[in-house]
């Protein structure tokens, strides 16, 4: 069936679900019909940020251009942040971009819209914790991780010419957030430690220098996961060094410290913050229902109470049964984004819309635990209970999610030649960044 090219659908949001949502559109529609928006040139799988903030990972050979993929999956590509979204006349801002020295490269733009779909993803939640904005560093973009990998890499080179008049001396990082990202941090910054230090650092040895503290409000770490997964990880954790505090509410962030409810205090050299997550500010601006954490309330056609904005992934809060929502994992958006394939392809060629809602289905999750090492469960809950899986082959299983997502958004050959090419680049790199 003809598509009507007067239909303009709108994308504001490169992250895991919103890119497969333009990809998959482009290749059906093409560039008349679908635009993204994202403030950032490059894309970056969000789950691997953990990575870049230890240096395992370069978000500058890793990243995948926008304009690379709109060209390749038939989109446009709109660069520029969301200022503001007129319900009235169907426009979205998006403001002017600078270069470094703050120069104007594209001047602020309106673009018109039909269907807009917002996929704005979600920043750090503070819980209102004292200090945490101003002192702790957070891993909602990929500016966030560079900043977080420069800052360690710089401390751990003044711990190591510290160790000659102060044998004392050491790097103490506090994460602060027991789930699936400050569990794989933890174990990333120790791997990165141990390695950079063989790059050039005589005096500092990371499993004596370097002192990493896991801090977790619940019971648990991975509280979110079943308990089998939960003492996999805690072992783990403990058998590297890393010290794990749990039932500990962290009520104050200072400059080197944090203090915590039950009156301790854990030194912090560098604080990582990764305790939650909330809706994006502007969020607020819409006019329409939010939750108590900011995120766009959605019915479960992922439908707002605006029949033109439809929603996607962290920003929004998708109904899963009588009282719980989807939790916010990529598997949940890049399910959404398939799911509204369909339903803006009839709108795209007005048709009837499906009236099925969207189901969440839990295919399980897996946690990285290092490079040879991982803990999860697959295929959710099948008769009550998953399939658990741990070392190598969670850690494999892990790495292909990754490959997925690129499978969804550049297809088979090219997913397997970026794979091929970055495994070969590997050889001739560091295993960790080092500038």
């Amino acid at each position: 069936m003809a598509n009507d090219p007067s239909h303009r659908v709108v994308i504001v949001g490169g992250g895991a679900g919103g890119l497969e949502l333009a990809a998959k559109l482009g290749r059906k529609h093409g560039p008349q019909c679908v635009t993204l928006v994202d403030s950032r040139p490059m894309h970056i799988w969000k789950p691997s940020l953990h990575e870049a903030a230890a240096g395992t990972l370069d978000i500058y050979q890793e990243g995948l251009s926008y304009l690379m993929l709109a060209n390749l999956c038939g989109f446009t590509f709109a660069l520029g942040e969301l200022q503001a979204v007129d319900r009235a006349r169907r426009v979205v801002t998006v403001d002017e971009v600078l270069d470094g020295h703050g120069d104007m490269v594209l001047p602020p733009r309106e673009l018109p819209y039909d269907t807009l779909v917002l996929a704005l993803g979600s920043v750090s939640n503070f819980f209102n914790t004292p200090g945490a904005a101003e002192h702790a560093v957070t891993l909602d973009t990929t500016d966030n991780a560079e900043q977080f990998r420069l800052t360690m890499l710089k401390a751990m080179v003044q711990v190591d010419q510290a160790k000659v008049r102060d044998p004392s001396a050491r790097l103490d990082v506090v994460i602060v957030g027991g789930g699936a990202t400050g569990v794989e941090l933890a174990v990333e910054l120790h791997e990165a430690g141990g390695i950079v230090a063989a790059y050039g650092l005589p005096n500092f040895r990371a499993d004596r220098d370097l002192a990493i503290t896991l801090v977790e409000g619940a019971p648990r770490i991975l509280a979110a996961l079943p308990e089998k997964i939960s003492r996999a990880a805690h072992t783990r954790l403990t058998e590297l060094g890393i010290r794990v505090e749990t039932d500990c509410r962290v009520a104050e962030v200072a400059a080197r410290s944090i203090k915590t409810a039950d009156g301790r205090e854990f030194a912090a050299g560098l604080c990582m913050w990764a305790a939650g997550i909330q809706g994006l500010p502007l969020m607020a601006q819409l006019d329409m229902p939010l939750n108590r954490i900011g995120q766009l309330v959605v019915n479960g056609r992922l439908e707002s109470p605006d029949p033109h904005i439809l929603a996607l992934g962290d920003c929004c809060a998708v109904p899963r049964g009588e009282n719980g929502t989807v939790p916010a994992r990529a598997q949940a958006a890049h399910q959404e984004a398939s799911y509204l394939v369909r339903k803006v392809t009839a709108r795209i060629r007005g048709t009837a819309e499906p009236q099925a809602p969207y189901e969440y289905r839990d295919h399980g999750s897996l946690v990285s635990l290092g490079q040879d090492a991982g803990v999860g469960s697959l295929m959710g809950r099948l008769a009550g209970r998953g399939l658990f899986v741990s070392g190598t082959l969670a850690r494999v299983m892990y790495m292909s999610l990754h490959l997925m997502h690129h499978h969804a958004v550049l297809g088979t050959w090219r997913t397997a030649t970026l794979a091929l090419a970055r495994l070969l680049m590997r050889r001739t790199h560091p295993r960790v960044k080092l500038h």
